[in-house]
């Protein structure tokens, strides 16, 4: 008999939190075959806080990957490559640019396509044997010890704020214009703050919403998918899949074993004859 898990818990962070981490995301896969899944970029700073064995990844398909109890990883135009053996079990944290200031001390700049460990093991240690809601409290507690909530110039905030609201489809210019500085110092300041241009910015939301789309139980066709997220066409839409995932959108919704899933509860677990 082989016991099959496939588990996701989507949590929110207390109120307090949200402005520097966005959600929890619990996750329990048992039973899958081995294989790569694929890290998506996205707006988001990666937490990842693993239960059992290190999380193994590697920023390029042909590296061999970083094994890591706890990890922290900035934004980045590219997929990471996540190593498993069929069993991953641990928490992610989807982390705002500001919590990068706030939660670790730095801008999301000194972060950007680059994965770093944490030494949280007292933490991992009490995580792995609560229940999810016990565990997400527990970041809450966590979380707000070494909360110092230190923010971005404000028209930096503004910036990404702007960039979020727009989905992705804001004009560089335009986004300027409304902070009150040139375009070359918004770019100049921003590349400091985030690690990524505005203009990539703004391709990094477009994709996150596009993976979302892609991701749900009734998919769109591609094209009303690239229409929706504000891309010229469908193959618009692929030529950016192809630099950010490395796979077209259908081909990585055939074939992603492990597809971590924030938008969605639920729990499964199967028993299947061996």
């Amino acid at each position: 008999m082989v016991v099959i898990i496939a588990e996701h818990v989507d949590g929110l962070p207390a109120p307090h939190l949200r402005p520097y981490v966005r959600q929890y995301l619990g996750y329990h896969y048992r039973g899958f075959a081995p294989g790569v899944h694929i890290g998506m970029p996205s707006p988001d700073l990666t937490v990842v806080l693993s239960f059992e064995e290190p999380t193994l990844v590697a920023l390029a398909s042909d590296r061999t990957p970083d094994g890591f109890t706890a990890l922290v990883s900035g934004l980045t135009m590219a997929p990471a490559y996540i190593h498993h053996d069929g069993t991953q079990f641990g928490v992610q944290l989807a982390v705002t640019p500001a919590g990068a200031r706030a939660l670790f001390g730095m801008p999301a700049a000194a972060l950007a396509a680059a994965v770093a460990p944490l030494d949280l093991e007292p933490l991992t240690d009490r995580l792995r044997t609560a229940s999810w809601p016990q565990r997400f409290a527990l970041l809450d507690a966590a979380l707000t010890h070494r909360l110092d909530p230190v923010r971005p110039a404000p028209e930096l905030s503004y910036a990404w704020r702007a960039i979020l609201r727009s989905g992705g489809t804001l004009r560089v210019g335009e986004l300027a214009a409304q902070t009150g500085w040139s375009r070359r110092h918004l770019c100049n300041r921003f590349a400091a703050e985030f690690g990524v241009s505005p203009k990539d910015a703004l391709r990094l939301v477009r994709f996150g919403r596009s993976t979302r789309l892609v991701r749900e139980p009734q998919r769109r066709a591609l094209a009303e998918i690239a229409a929706v997220c504000g891309y010229y066409d469908q193959a618009h839409l692929a030529r950016e899949w192809r630099e950010f995932a490395g796979v077209a959108p259908s081909h990585w919704a055939q074939v992603e074993e492990l597809p971590i899933n924030p938008s969605h509860d639920h729990a499964v677990t199967a028993t299947l004859e061996a």
